[in-house]
Formats: structure tokens, sequence, C-alpha cells
């Protein structure tokens, strides 16, 4: 049985892929990472995706877990057999990143991490979506279960990122790009530069109604494009596919 795996976004655990792993399960061995043990840095939560994956997997990540999936590359592309980038990102920090993060963190580290499960998850969600109260609290509820340093340590490890731009020109393993119409964070024109530098053409996908946390906003869609990227035969010159 192949196996995936499936890596968490910044104050994400494994709600967030929920939908996808329960379906996945039946057909894969089906591994859900988040990264919530103190990892500060891009290289340590790559090192913990790759010490415990086997020889060759099937990589997915969202958000913060989509620079995870490309450090793993930049580490083992070997290992990677294809790849799954959605609502995320490949730049290094933008100018007053830094300072823009550090309010929400601060607010959190002085008032506990409730205070900022709405100013935060809110404005991930498409505005359409933003209503629906099963949809909030189940993201208020997975920021609930962070803590202040867990959200610290995975700010410092967005905030010391690289650059992924060569490692998107490097790859050589089928790819699926994902990005909700309605995600003001990771915008589809950031998805669309994305695709335009890996060598060939991914498999876009583009979800209506649909913001940063598109597994919990379109679970169908998103299982959708990963079984039609799981089904992409292997690339040339990617023999075990």
């Amino acid at each position: 049985m192949k196996t995936i795996y499936l890596l968490c976004g910044l104050l994400c655990d494994e709600v967030v892929w929920q939908a996808q792993a329960e379906a996945l399960a039946r057909e894969y061995a089906v591994r859900v990472v988040s990264f919530l043990d103190g990892e500060d840095s891009m290289t340590a939560m790559a090192d913990r995706v790759l010490a415990g994956a086997p020889d060759r997997f099937a990589l997915a990540g969202h958000s913060m877990g989509g620079r995870v999936a490309l450090e793993v590359i930049r580490r083992a592309p070997q290992r990677v057999e294809r790849l799954a980038l959605l609502d995320t990102g490949y730049e290094g920090p933008a100018p007053g990143e830094a300072e823009r993060r550090g309010v929400l963190v601060g607010q959190a580290q002085r008032e506990g991490i409730d205070a900022i499960a709405a100013a935060w998850g809110l404005p991930m969600l498409a505005p359409g979506r933003r209503a629906d109260p099963v949809l909030t609290r189940a993201v208020f509820e997975m920021v609930g279960r962070m803590s202040p340093a867990i959200y610290a340590a995975q700010t410092r490890a967005l905030l010391g990122r690289p650059d992924a731009g060569e490692v998107l020109r490097s790859l050589a393993c089928p790819t699926l790009v994902l990005c909700g119409r309605q995600d003001g964070w990771s915008p589809p024109e950031r998805h669309l530069r994305m695709a335009e530098l890996i060598p060939q053409p991914p498999l876009l996908r583009l979800l209506d109604d649909c913001g940063h946390m598109a597994m919990m906003e379109q679970p169908q869609a998103v299982l959708a494009a990963l079984r039609e990227w799981l089904a992409l035969p292997p690339q040339q010159g990617d023999a075990h596919g």
C-alpha cells in the first residue's frame, strides 16, 4: 500500500485534513503530520517528516505544510514520488511580515490563544463561508487546541523560511497546485506563479467559494483533486512514479 503524507499548516492539526484522510485511508496508508512539538525551523520540520517516512511516498502540504513539503523536496527529492501544494507559497519572508505576524503572536502570549481565534481564523475563510457556524466553530476550536508557545515556534519557522523558487524549478514528479479563489492569505495569483515555475505543467485547481482552509471549506472538491493527482502517471524520468 502506498503512503501519503498530509502536512498541516500554521495553527492546524489533524482536523484540517480529516475528510480527505478518512476517504483516502481506504486505499492508501495516510499519515497526517501537525507540527506541535516545538519545531521552529523548516529544516527541523522537514527532518521530522523524513525521519518517519518510507523510502518513497506521496507528499501533500497545506499552507505552512506546503512550505515544509518544499523543504522536504530540497533535502530528499528522490524520496517524494508526487507532490501536492495547497494554499501555500514559495517566497521568503516579505517586508513587514515579521511585524504583522508578531502582533498576533504577542496578543496570544498576553491574552491566551483563544484571543486570536477569530482575528486569525475568520480571514482565512472565504467571505461567503464566514457565517457557517459549523465551519467557523471547527476552525476556532482547532486554534484553541494550540498554545502560544506552539504559535511562536511555528511563526519562527515561517519567518526563517528560505525562498523555494529553485525547488519548484527542479520538480520532476507529478504535482498538484490547488488554491481557493477567495484565499486572501495565499492568493490564486501566487499559485499561478508557482505553476509557471514548475518544469512540467502541474495539475492546477482553483476552487470557487473557498478561502485558505480549502480542505475544510470544500472537502469534496479537494478530495477529487487529490484523487486526480494520485492517478497521474509518473513523469518521464521518474520511473518510480
